[in-house]
């Protein structure tokens, strides 16, 4: 307590983690994210949401705004920060500047947490003894679209999705690993580059799930997978030392063999989404939204 507070006076502390949560134009999906992160299990030494909407022409930052109070009852702290610029990046390194705890995790808007993940995350970030990064188990629910449903059945077995901790919609570090970079640069994939910071044997996965959406339809799917890959080769291009934490091993033709025995109307909608993104490789230079 400081020296001269009162005995009844409140200290303010800073919460043990800082919930980063950009979104632009997400008023479909950010009050069932925000009320499952709200419904959280309590999250020792307390926990506080931030939530940056960006380039919003829809009323993602009002539905936000509208449950602050429930995120007082819950023992949230909870602040809305609207930005101009449509940027995911700016509004990652603007969370950041707010956020107060040690801990940080990046959530995306579309993702709804089960009760137990977020005190999971930081139980393990906290036992690490070195800098760490943390995800929970992804759920990919059915999707609308017999083309995403055919593709995701596919996407989840090949070896990136089967990764203890790959980190798709959501992923913390604590503050020793929160040192491995700067502010996020103007790329196209964090989640990549933050991922890649870590050494495979860093990664922390825990057995508490998430709800990550996969988009709906074939013309979208073809945009987020080009997304993923031009990301994927912006990072090998301006870090290629990071590449050496990949860590996945390689499908190869065998791998792909069995896959495509196993399921191969999903093998069938992959390899043609693929071979579509590598005709038309392109450059886009910017964060594209699958939606």
């Amino acid at each position: 307590m400081d020296a001269g507070a009162s005995p009844h006076e409140r200290v303010d502390t800073p919460p043990a983690l800082s919930v980063i949560l950009p979104a632009s134009n997400e008023q479909d999906y950010i009050g069932a994210c925000l009320t499952a992160l709200l419904a959280s299990d309590p999250v020792p030494s307390g926990a506080e949401v931030i939530v940056v909407a960006n380039g919003c022409r829809d009323r993602t930052a009002g539905i936000a705004r509208s449950l602050v109070p429930a995120a007082g009852r819950a023992g949230w702290k909870m602040q809305v920060i609207e930005r101009e610029e449509g940027s995911k990046m700016g509004a990652l390194n603007a969370g950041d500047l707010a956020a107060s705890g040690d801990l940080r995790a990046y959530l995306d808007a579309d993702v709804v947490v089960s009760p137990p993940l977020m005190a999971e995350l930081v139980g393990a970030l906290k036992a690490a003894t070195g800098a760490a990064y943390a995800s929970g188990t992804a759920i990919v629910p059915p999707a609308r679209s017999a083309v995403t449903r055919a593709y995701a059945r596919l996407w989840q077995r090949l070896p990136f999705a089967q990764d203890s901790a790959p980190g798709f919609g959501l992923f913390a570090v604590n503050a020793a690993g929160r040192a491995r970079w700067d502010r996020f640069p103007p790329i196209i994939s964090d989640d990549t580059f933050v991922r890649l910071q870590f050494a495979p044997h860093e990664r922390i996965g825990v057995r508490a799930t998430y709800v990550w959406p996969m988009v709906e339809g074939w013309a979208r799917l073809v945009r987020v997978r080009r997304r993923q890959d031009e990301g994927v080769r912006e990072i090998a291009e301006r870090w290629p030392d990071l590449m050496r934490n990949e860590g996945k091993p390689a499908l190869g033709p065998a791998g792909a063999a069995r896959l495509a025995l196993r399921d191969p109307a999903g093998f069938a909608v992959y390899a043609a989404v693929s071979a579509v993104v590598r005709m038309n490789r392109g450059r886009s230079g910017a964060w594209i939204r699958g939606r």
